[in-house]
């Protein structure tokens, strides 16, 4: 099988999410995309985030009626720091079948990956999907200086390929400019929310009262 693995804070997961996750399966012909909801989110330290079980929750609710998503638990069952390092050779651990995977994170994060917990070693773990940003004028074709040393251009099959055989992918998305903290903020000042989450999401966030209450914002 080919699998698309999308970690993220998702707090919480939106339309946004949901729609770029079905443009990178639909144009990588993947046969399925697991949603992966941060423990603790490394780059994020200072910020506080909703409890990981309700994030899950969310998620779950917000995947169920796509036969091709699905959620794993593996960083929240991990606790602690959810390094992408520790996930992926998880997930090649367990990797009795073949399978192809295809680890999707958007530009701004590609551009920051030589910050990352041992990102040299990520690469030969997965394929790499980078893909673009709600009104990023950047091209999202420019790979940092921390990993071009690691890539050579296939020539022929025009693609970036790593000296372990994966690839560096580009994926341009639909424009969908939504963003989880306009959300949270949107609820804590008893704004609608309607159409920017799935109803499912946006119910559990009224009865669990999430986002109500002034937290810390980055």
């Amino acid at each position: 099988m080919r699998i698309g693995l999308f970690g993220g804070t998702f707090d919480p997961i939106h339309w946004g999410h949901l729609r770029s996750a079905e443009e990178v399966r639909e144009a990588l012909s993947l046969d399925r995309v697991l949603f992966i909801p941060a423990s603790k989110p490394p780059h994020k330290s200072g910020q506080t985030t909703t409890p990981a079980q309700d994030r899950l929750a969310m998620v779950r609710l917000a995947v169920a009626t796509n036969p091709h998503f699905a959620v794993s638990k593996v960083e929240i069952q991990r606790l602690g720091i959810s390094y992408s390092i520790d996930t992926l050779r998880y997930f090649s651990s367990k990797n009795k079948r073949g399978d192809s995977y295809y680890f999707i994170l958007g530009f701004d994060a590609f551009r920051e990956i030589g910050t990352w917990k041992d990102f040299t070693k990520i690469f030969p773990l997965c394929h790499f999907v980078v893909t673009s940003r709600p009104q990023s004028g950047d091209s999202i074709r420019r790979i940092p200086v921390a990993v071009r040393r690691l890539f050579c251009y296939d020539f022929k099959e025009k693609i970036y390929r790593h000296r372990s055989g994966t690839e560096l992918l580009f994926v341009k998305l639909t424009d969908i400019a939504i963003s989880a903290s306009d959300i949270r903020k949107r609820v804590r000042q008893k704004r609608s929310i309607r159409y920017l989450v799935p109803p499912e999401v946006e119910t559990y966030i009224h009865k669990q009262r999430l986002y109500h209450e002034i937290r810390e914002e980055q």
